[in-house]
């Protein structure tokens, strides 16, 4: 069987100006470090397969499809062979295209996104891919490792004795009474896939779930976070010309908060070194094995809408000036999801198996649970799990987080019953 990889990367740094994190934080003042895209293609006797990993908060319904067509066609594929992920930095762009027509048609509310910018985003998205195919490196060995992270994650919805939401643990918790409570449900490893082209490592994908975020929203200061900063950190520590792709797992519930403080600067850098410590102990564990199964799958996903939401009501509050900017931009992102419910657009779920390794690709803000699981039914495999893909439904939050309570489930865009449809679509991914 022969097999290629062409590895790209392109600049996405927002211009100064530009809306972040949806529209409700500070616009971008200042460029602390540029935002990236960074992927490969994979080329076979089949169509071509693409992974990118992209340094936004979230691509959203059209536009995360928009993404996932430019970059198919610049490989000579179909969008549902492409998986784009978002790294979700909040100091970054959260881009929905209809969210943006409707905050835009008010008149006195931030844009979502400027769709110039998004255009050059789309055309050097299609270029990176193209120049990157007329060099192609052979793809013959593979290597999966894993490193526990130390003191990075925790979750953030801290329960009560009756199991109900008592505190949700901040990005930066300011008290110790927060900090010194237990981690919590987290996946303490840090999972590393390597490609290689013989004995020369030609590309490494790095997975961990937690919320990329050591301080953010208050400046407008764009950054790639400590995970970025870990990600270039590794680049030049390593194989010369090896690129290195940050994938975020199932971090809808957790952060670094136990681990983070008030001391905003200085934390992320060490916070930058734990990661940049687990990545380095899982390359020194990789043992290359030949390629000899390769395998993309997809299955279909579209979650029940949380009844909780009417159009009627979100059209209502979207139009009170009397509202702070987030609680009508959000209400836009809602307003969005139950449009493209109605007329029936699923998200596209996938998955690139090779040998006994697999990479899941998940769309929205999934919590941590739904990575323990994957990994539960599939103890044979080795799965490196990101989410962040399509973010049209928000967060994903377990059936039984709804009983819990808690912001998560507030502004989760469909019902409980999103649970039991998407361990259905995971498990459609692993049947050969």
């Amino acid at each position: 069987m022969k097999l290629q990889i062409a590895a790209f990367r392109f600049d996405v740094t927002p211009p100064l100006g530009h809306s972040l994190c949806g529209g409700w934080i500070p616009s971008a003042a200042k460029i602390e470090d540029p935002l990236e895209a960074i992927g490969f293609v994979i080329l076979w006797e089949g169509a071509p397969m693409v992974v990118c990993s992209v340094d936004w908060t979230g691509l959203c319904n059209d536009a995360h499809y928009q993404w996932r067509k430019a970059l198919a066609d610049a490989a000579g594929t179909t969008a549902d062979r492409v998986a784009v992920q978002c790294v979700h930095q909040h100091d970054a762009p959260f881009a929905c295209l209809e969210t943006d027509q409707i905050v835009r048609a008010q008149g006195d509310l931030p844009p979502n996104l400027d769709p110039e910018f998004f255009k050059v985003c789309l055309q050097r998205a299609g270029a990176a891919v193209r120049e990157s195919l007329k060099r192609p490196r052979r793809l013959t060995h593979i290597a999966a490792a894993q490193s526990q992270v130390e003191q990075v994650a925790s979750n953030r919805r801290i329960l009560n004795e009756a199991g109900k939401i008592l505190k949700n643990r901040s990005v930066a918790a300011s008290s110790d009474d927060i900090r010194d409570l237990p981690a919590g449900v987290i996946d303490p490893w840090l999972k590393t896939v390597a490609f290689y082209d013989g004995r020369e490592k030609v590309a490494a994908c790095y997975y961990y779930a937690v919320h990329p975020i050591s301080y953010c929203c208050t400046e407008g200061n764009v950054t790639s976070e400590f995970v970025g900063h870990a990600r270039r950190l590794k680049a030049e520590h390593d194989t010369p010309g090896c690129t290195h792709v940050y994938f975020t797992g199932c971090a809808g519930n957790i952060n670094a908060g136990k681990y983070n403080n008030s001391s905003h600067r200085e934390n992320r850098q060490v916070l930058t070194q734990r990661i940049f410590a687990a990545m380095e102990q899982a390359s020194e564990q990789l043992r290359p094995e030949p390629v000899k199964k390769i395998r993309w799958a997809t299955a279909d996903f579209l979650p029940p809408v949380n009844q909780v939401f009417s159009a009627d009501e979100l059209e209502k509050q979207i139009n009170d000036h009397a509202r702070r900017v987030v609680h009508r931009n959000r209400p836009a992102f809602t307003l969005a999801w139950l449009h493209r419910h109605a007329q029936k657009k699923p998200i596209t779920l996938s998955a690139l198996h090779l040998n006994q390794i697999s990479l899941l690709h998940l769309p929205a803000e999934p919590f941590v649970e739904y990575q323990l699981r994957t990994q539960m039914l599939q103890p044979d495999r080795f799965v490196a799990t990101a989410g962040y893909g399509d973010g049209g439904p928000w967060y994903l939050p377990t059936a039984e987080a709804y009983y819990q309570g808690g912001y998560e489930v507030s502004v989760a865009f469909s019902g409980p019953q999103a649970d039991g449809a998407l361990m259905q679509g995971i498990q459609a991914l692993f049947v050969s």
